[in-house]
């Protein structure tokens, strides 16, 4: 394969993990403290993504218990350690950036803790990995820069 090949190839490997990281992302209206909460979204969740994550899967960062989770049983207990003081939360992407075999997803969270009325805002990013057309790696910031310089990037 020639230099120009190889770029053009890798150019479109790049842009499939870009669409396979942002065709995972939930929408804005759903919130995921009933999806992860509830036995029925969690089992919806399981057969949507399953297909797409390795099996060693490995979820970390802000909120997740110390040294990650692994498999999509870590991933959902993963966003439940994250989701514990929550009432509601849900997730608007603001831009989601090819880093090769990593896609950052800027986000803006939206959520309610309990006992509380005011919704708060957290700017934060993700880190997935992609390797061989699946997730093999998610990597939550609250801070987006820190997300960005896990990658070699800088806002």
């Amino acid at each position: 394969m020639g230099a120009e090949a190889a770029a053009g190839y890798w150019t479109a490997m790049s842009q499939e993990n870009v669409e396979l990281v942002r065709r995972l992302q939930p929408t804005p209206e759903t919130d995921l403290v009933a999806l992860f909460r509830s036995e029925a979204g969690a089992e919806r969740l399981t057969e949507v993504l399953g297909p797409f994550v390795h099996e060693d899967f490995v979820i970390d960062g802000a909120g997740i218990q110390a040294g990650g989770r692994v498999g999509l049983e870590g991933l959902k207990a993963g966003w439940l350690d994250w989701l514990e003081p929550w009432e509601t939360y849900r997730t608007e992407i603001e831009d989601v950036i090819d880093a090769g075999d990593d896609v950052v997803v800027l986000v803006r969270d939206y959520g309610r803790r309990r006992g509380l009325t005011g919704e708060v805002s957290i700017r934060g990013g993700a880190v997935w990995t992609v390797r061989n057309g699946k997730i093999a790696r998610a990597t939550f910031y609250t801070d987006r820069e820190a997300a960005l310089e896990a990658v070699g990037l800088r806002e």
